[in-house]
């Protein structure tokens, strides 16, 4: 059982990276504690008490391994893992995530979704969804909102993915 905090740190920490998509609803960020030699227990702790503190109640991991989940379930937040690795037939992977995150936010889920990084992957999945949901139907706009969230230039492969994300409807 992790150790009870005290004073400003029961509250946590916001996540790294930490942006709103859909405010108060859809939220990213990169994996609570950080990734790599740069993830550190004690900050993955402070961030997932902050996404319970303010009331979150799906996180939703994208990464290919089960990576901190144990963590959610330890601070008594809800998670979902749907791992997409490179090997993944992107489209097998979007269509029923899409149709999930869909519901979920008609259900007034508040859901953060994160993979190891606030990355191009993470981006376009995300401008996918705007499009893919009717939000923004001109694949131009979701580009330029989905650059606008990320606060920089999307590459080839988040921007293919929203050109081409309305064949999945």
């Amino acid at each position: 059982m992790p150790p009870k905090l005290r004073g400003k740190w029961a509250l946590g920490i916001t996540p790294r990276n930490f942006t709103w998509v859909i405010k108060d609803k859809l939220a990213i960020c990169e994996r609570p504690g950080g990734y790599g030699e740069n993830h550190r227990r004690v900050r993955r702790q402070e961030e997932i008490i902050w996404l319970r503190e303010n009331h979150f109640d799906l996180i939703i991991s994208i990464i290919a391994a089960p990576h901190n989940l144990h963590a959610y379930e330890e601070l008594n937040l809800q998670f979902r893992h749907r791992p997409l690795s490179g090997a993944d037939d992107l489209n097998h992977f979007l269509k029923p995530f899409y149709r999930e995150l869909h519901d979920l936010m008609n259900a007034n889920r508040k859901i953060v979704l994160h993979a190891e990084e606030v990355g191009d992957r993470l981006l376009g999945i995300v401008g996918g969804y705007i499009r893919w949901s009717g939000m923004v139907d001109d694949p131009s706009q979701a580009i330029i909102i989905t650059e606008s969230i990320g606060g920089r230039q999307l590459d080839t492969w988040a921007r293919e993915l929203i050109l081409n994300v309305h064949e999945l409807r």
